[in-house]
């Protein structure tokens, strides 16, 4: 089982969220599944990863060449891929993973994590999609989504390819249905 996950590279986040991406990749690893990241080693990004390799996991890195250019590239990685655009980066994650875990983070974050939900819903996939998140930093998105869904906007059935964990093990067991 190959598991994506979806985090930020920020530098100015609290050491909390990048503890926690670190508990992810050694729990990804610890159930002998494979990380699919992008591909970076700074922040929550390098943390999952690194995680993972410490307990003897194996990680795949999917990276686009202008960072790689700004020496973001995680060179650890088992294998590294190098794609021409953002665009392909997503692609490629999506074809490698079995599941979608998303962790705290910005925008990018919230653009992949938006992206593979709306295929799910749209059936280009059928694999599970996460969002990990102890300490409530989408508590307002969740109450955005209620809010969107109360007024007709997220259509029947999407809120329900969402799933929500409060902790490592009940996400990676969300990821094995």
């Amino acid at each position: 089982m190959r598991i994506a996950v979806y985090c930020s590279s920020s530098q100015t986040i609290d050491q909390k969220y990048i503890e926690l991406a670190q508990d992810l990749g050694a729990a990804i690893a610890a159930r002998s599944w494979e990380l699919v990241s992008g591909g970076g080693h700074i922040s929550a990004m390098g943390a999952v990863s690194r995680g993972a390799r410490q307990s003897g996991g194996r990680t795949i890195g999917v990276i686009p060449q202008r960072l790689v250019d700004i020496e973001f590239a995680d060179k650890e990685c088992d294998e590294l891929h190098v794609v021409d655009s953002m665009r392909s980066r997503k692609a490629k994650i999506e074809d490698l993973s079995d599941a979608f875990i998303a962790l705290p983070g910005g925008i990018g974050t919230l653009e992949e994590l938006f992206e593979i939900w709306v295929g799910r819903f749209l059936k280009f996939h059928d694999k599970p999609v996460i969002i990990l998140d102890p300490f409530d930093i989408y508590a307002p998105l969740a109450t955005l989504i209620d809010h969107l869904e109360e007024h007709g906007f997220v259509k029947p059935g999407q809120r329900e390819l969402l799933h929500w964990a409060r902790t490592v093990d009940q996400a990676l067991d969300i990821a094995a249905q």
